[in-house]
């Protein structure tokens, strides 16, 4: 999201208009609590309270908006491709118009993000201690030993993952299957023998007792069907572990027992091949972590790869600063000044640049942050916002000189937008709302 033009209106008689490039507008001459002023008109414009302020604004995909906010009245918001009023899209809790709390922002976090000047410079110390060490490495040298760190554990976790892939818990359920349908098949086999002698004796005593003593026949008929029954219940209970350990022997993708036991030793002696290649990539790991730690010191990878763009950065603005020779030999501290202004300002400008809803950029509102740094450093820095810029876009608000000289001839070619006092444009009648 970007300004397009903004008007504050100063009275009943007079608005102040600002136009503004898509992705830098340097207003110059500007006294510093003018700027304070200016920044907070800007920044509480995108806000809820700011009435006579009015924004002509342009999302990243070209989508416009325009945001009227009149001193009576009620505030809208009009999309300005098909004319709807879409006011209801950004009203807030208590009902006011409030495109930062549409892309999650309060007050105190707005400010932070969508202001920098030159206090905010060192604000993350550490990190920034931690990325200038970083950016003085050979980068080559860095991002080589980061990448074999990265593509060594991946390796060794891929390997490890294979290796003893059946869990103890599995094996040891059909172990227990396996052994538990062993013992119920054995005496089932005793018990059949057993039931078959008494069931077939019995029953060639039955139809002799019958003639002789029929009393008698019944109870030894009844002994032969119990054999049986005996015989069959025991038989039925080594189906039921049969089926117990086929159905764990399922769960480890095997037909039989027999088949399981091969592909034990099977997965032994790849298991063996597997650890030799795990303890050999284990080695490889440990040495690229320890010539990681050689090249980076105490940081970890994963950190490293995370502000991979800011390092990378600061190395670009050491190289250019060096190059061109900008800062003589006796001023190394005004030159270590310089990379740590440019480097908050690339970190600000990445977190502004998909700070919003989606990913959406924000506007950079920047008050004179290059303070007193030499020129040829403050031009060069300036050239930095340039070539970040747009998005997000950036506003930048001094009473440099040197800037304002910088910017004219750019502004002429169309790089950017200059507002000088005496020329911004105030006329009531540029506002209809």
């Amino acid at each position: 999201m970007r300004f397009s033009r903004l008007v504050i209106e100063a009275d009943a008689q007079q608005a102040l208009s600002l136009s503004m490039h898509e992705r830098l507008t340097v207003i110059a001459g500007v006294a510093p609590e003018v700027r304070k002023v200016l920044c907070d008109e800007l920044i509480g414009a995108l806000g809820s309270t700011r009435s006579g302020v009015h924004l002509e604004l342009v999302d990243d995909k070209g989508g416009a908006l325009t945001v009227f906010r009149p001193s009576s009245g009620p505030h809208r918001v009009l999309d300005v491709g098909n004319g709807d009023d879409v006011s209801d899209d950004y009203r807030a809790e208590d009902g006011r118009i409030d495109l930062l709390a549409w892309h999650g922002l309060d007050e105190r976090r707005s400010r932070d993000l969508l202001y920098f000047d030159r206090s905010d410079v060192g604000r993350d110390g550490r990190e920034d201690a931690v990325v200038n060490r970083l950016a003085d490495i050979d980068q080559g040298l860095l991002w080589s030993a980061a990448s074999r760190v990265r593509i060594t554990e991946e390796e060794l976790q891929e390997i490890t993952s294979k290796v003893a892939p059946m869990g103890d818990e599995v094996v040891s359920k059909i172990e227990r299957r396996h052994s538990a349908t062993e013992v119920a098949t054995e005496q089932a086999m005793r018990i059949q023998r057993l039931s078959t002698g008494i069931a077939v004796l019995a029953f060639g005593l039955t139809f002799p007792m019958w003639y002789l003593r029929p009393e008698s026949a019944l109870p030894m008929l009844a002994v032969g069907v119990i054999s049986l029954v005996f015989a069959l219940l025991y038989r039925a209970r080594v189906e039921a572990n049969r089926r117990a350990e086929r159905s764990a022997l399922a769960e480890a993708g095997a037909d039989s027992y027999l088949g399981y036991m091969v592909s034990q030793v099977n997965e032994m002696f790849d298991d063996t091949e597997q650890r030799k290649r795990a303890a050999a990539m284990a080695e490889d790991h440990r040495s690229a972590a320890v010539h990681w730690t050689k090249v980076a010191g105490d940081v970890s990878v994963e950190w490293a790869l995370a502000h991979h763009d800011e390092i990378q950065a600061t190395a670009q603005l050491r190289r250019q600063l060096r190059t061109l020779g900008r800062v003589s030999t006796g001023s190394s501290e005004v030159d270590e000044r310089a990379l740590e202004v440019a480097h908050a300002l690339v970190t600000h400008l990445a977190r502004v640049k998909r700070a919003g809803r989606a990913n959406e950029s924000l506007p950079l509102v920047l008050d004179d942050p290059f303070g007193s740094l030499p020129e040829e450093t403050r031009i060069e820095l300036l050239e930095l916002v340039e070539r970040t810029s747009g998005p997000p876009q950036v506003i930048l608000l001094t009473d440099d000189p040197a800037i304002a000289s910088w910017a004219r001839p750019r502004a002429l070619s169309g790089d950017l937008d200059l507002v000088e006092p005496g020329r911004a444009e105030s006329n009531r009648d540029e506002v209809a709302v």
